[in-house]
């Protein structure tokens, strides 16, 4: 008989006693293994050669935090020379002098006109300048923000070639070194969060309708030599049974200040049944 089919007999076995036996009170232990809170491989998404990784295993980082980064010199240069390029106005600045100048002088020739001074031809001519220097000004405001959005693109090309940690966490693996080629995604660096800690509980059907998300849960650890019990709660209840067992996923989430690894296996004690009430087991 297999392990996993004794455990699957023993928690059905369980749920039906709890359910044959309402009026008596029942606290419901069952075996999960610890996992982290956060497990995540990070890429670069686009391909290169490595610069730096500025982590080793077993380091401690916090958000934000540079873990490693690829080769972008050229990027930086132009960056560089699109940051000038985004920052300078004086296409538009000049556009705006020439419109400026060419309106007080159609503004004069108008009124030269009405005096017979010059020519319809020559206020035609001129009101089809302003409308070209008005055009310029157009265009040097386009190729302005241009360059806007090309220096933008280039910040984030710049991002892309760095991987941040997303979370505070451990750094469990590092794949790749310093002088390394990456293609685009593939991993470099394996960082896990195990404060909090999660378990992910296989509760009788029976009990689990029972439970609501928040709920209090009690933890056990191996080799507690007080055999003191951890409080943790649930934050994810599956929607979905496992028909084999006859079992619902129930997701528990424990503080871990001591450190503990994840891959522990732990005893889960959920809140006591009484008449078919959820109880406290603290209250015991």
């Amino acid at each position: 008989m297999s392990a996993k089919f004794k455990s699957s007999l023993l928690l059905i076995t369980v749920a039906w006693l709890l359910a044959v036996s309402p009026a008596v009170s029942h606290s419901l232990e069952v075996q999960a293994v610890t996992i982290p809170s956060a497990d995540i491989t990070l890429s670069f998404v686009v391909s290169g050669r490595i610069a730096e990784v500025l982590v080793k295993e077993g380091d401690t980082v916090e958000k934000g935090a540079l873990l490693a980064a690829l080769h972008d010199d050229p990027e930086k240069i132009q960056t560089e020379q699109l940051k000038v390029q985004a920052a300078d106005k004086t296409r538009i600045l000049s556009a705006k002098a020439e419109l400026a100048q060419k309106m007080v002088d159609l503004e004069k020739l108008d009124a030269a006109r009405k005096k017979g001074a010059v020519s319809e031809w020559e206020v035609a001519h001129m009101k089809l300048s302003v409308r070209m220097a008005k055009l310029s000004l157009r265009a040097a405001t386009i190729e302005h923000e241009q360059f806007q959005r090309q220096y933008a693109q280039a910040i984030q090309q710049l991002a892309r070639m760095r991987i941040v940690s997303p979370i505070p966490g451990r750094v469990e693996k590092v794949s790749m070194e310093a002088g390394e080629g990456v293609e685009r995604l593939g991993p470099v660096v394996q960082l896990v969060r195990t404060d909090p800690l999660w378990l992910d509980v296989p509760v009788p059907l029976p009990i689990a309708k029972q439970l609501a998300m928040g709920q209090q849960a009690v933890v056990l650890f191996p080799g507690d030599p007080n055999g003191k019990s951890t409080d943790g709660h649930i934050v994810y209840i599956s929607s979905v049974a496992d028909a084999a067992s006859d079992t619902l996923r129930v997701r528990i989430e424990v503080g871990n200040p001591s450190d503990r690894p994840a891959g522990e296996r732990v005893a889960v004690r959920f809140l006591q049944i009484r008449n078919g009430k959820v109880t406290d087991n603290s209250q015991n």
